[in-house]
Order: structure tokens, then C-alpha cells, then sequence
């Protein structure tokens, strides 16, 4: 699986590849230059519980440490996964 990162000035996306098939997409709005939000996740049905959603968040979460910005999960998968995730709650918005 492939995760690559693409970022305007105030939206950004981890899309999940494989073998050239989008299998997800996790999209995110930029709210300030320490801030992002994260407001929508998208599996394909063909890759519903492979952990694409987790593989995606993380590769976001990455990025949120190497930029020092903290992240409001909006999306109810991202919620989720921050509630149950402890190694990632350092980038989570207080």
C-alpha cells in the first residue's frame, strides 16, 4: 500500500494507493500555520478493514510531527482512532 501526502495552501489529502487503485482518501483543511483539521475519510468497499483508514491517518499524524502542528480529528474515524490510539495523542489538539 502506498501513501502519498498533497498539500495546497489550505486543504491537503494522504491518498492511499495500490497497484495504481485508489483504495482511500483522508482529506484535511490547514486552519493556521500550527493547525489541521482533519474532516473526512473515504475507503474503497474492496478495502474495507485492511487498516487503508489507520495506514492514511498515521502518514498524516507523521507529517503533523515533522511540521510541529497539532490535529482536531472532525471525522469520526479520526476521532476514533485518537480516542483508542494512545502513540498518536501527541499531535491531538487539546
Amino acid at each position: 500500500m502506498e501513501i502519498l501526502l498533497q498539500q495546497g495552501d489550505s486543504k491537503g489529502h494522504a491518498l492511499a494507493r495500490e497497484n495504481e487503485k485508489r483504495a482511500g482518501m483522508m482529506t484535511y483543511s490547514i486552519a493556521g500555520p500550527e493547525l489541521i483539521i482533519i474532516d473526512h475519510t473515504e475507503v474503497e468497499p474492496a478495502y474495507n478493514g485492511k487498516g487503508v483508514g489507520k495506514q492514511m491517518l498515521y502518514k498524516i499524524v507523521e507529517m503533523a510531527r515533522e511540521k510541529e502542528v497539532k490535529i482536531i480529528p472532525l471525522c469520526p474515524f479520526a476521532a476514533m482512532m485518537f480516542k483508542k490510539s494512545e502513540d498518536i495523542k501527541d499531535v491531538l489538539k487539546s
